[in-house]
């Protein structure tokens, strides 16, 4: 798949970015930042971040805004309170708010793929992949138990990277596209448009 126009990867700190020179010609921006730590910093990185990045957006007349999030697993309340899934959802209600029909926030729970880290690649497809068709092939068989709390940090099953890019790539091309995506629906969406 080739992509015109793509301003790709970009790396800096979002509460200091030179949004005017950084969003120049872009008709969508795609957030993925995300992080654990202290509970300050998850709020920070996880809410703060991405609601900064969603304003310098809107306010520079950007008609798109596409917010990676995480599953809504169904922790007890405790969990939930955490600046990892407050900050999230913080997030999420700007990009639905400034962006009501024509934002996107999708919700995968374990993203595998190649990853780098510290110049050494991590195979999360080795575990990812053969997670992800067990766990869909059970699927009928383990929703009973999707009651029970926390059952789905072990139940859901696991999504590509390239599922989740190919499910942005729908949500840049296609108007109709926005609102809030589960994992079923973000393999839905990819599967629209992969070659």
């Amino acid at each position: 798949m080739q992509f015109n126009n793509l301003a790709c990867c970009f790396t800096g700190d979002v509460f200091y970015a030179n949004w005017d020179e950084v969003l120049v010609g872009a008709t969508a921006v795609v957030s993925t930042l995300g992080g654990f730590g202290s509970e300050e910093q998850m709020k920070r990185i996880n809410g703060e971040a991405n609601v900064v990045a969603v304003n310098a957006a809107k306010d520079f007349g950007i008609p798109k805004f596409i917010l990676i999030s995480v599953h809504d697993y169904n922790l007890p309340s405790f969990l939930l309170s955490s600046g990892y899934f407050t900050g999230k959802r913080k997030a999420e209600s700007e990009v639905l708010s400034k962006y009501p029909n024509s934002g996107a926030v999708l919700r995968p729970g374990f993203i595998y793929g190649k990853r780098r880290v510290d110049g050494f690649e991590l195979p999360l497809d080795l575990v990812g992949e053969p997670l992800e068709r067990i766990l869909s092939a059970v699927e009928n068989f383990t929703k009973p138990l999707n009651a029970l709390p926390a059952s789905d940090l072990i139940l859901v099953p696991p999504v590509s990277v390239d599922d989740v890019a190919y499910a942005v790539v729908n949500a840049v091309r296609d108007d109709d596209f926005f609102g809030v995506f589960t994992i079923e629906q973000i393999k839905e969406a990819a599967a629209k448009v992969k070659v």
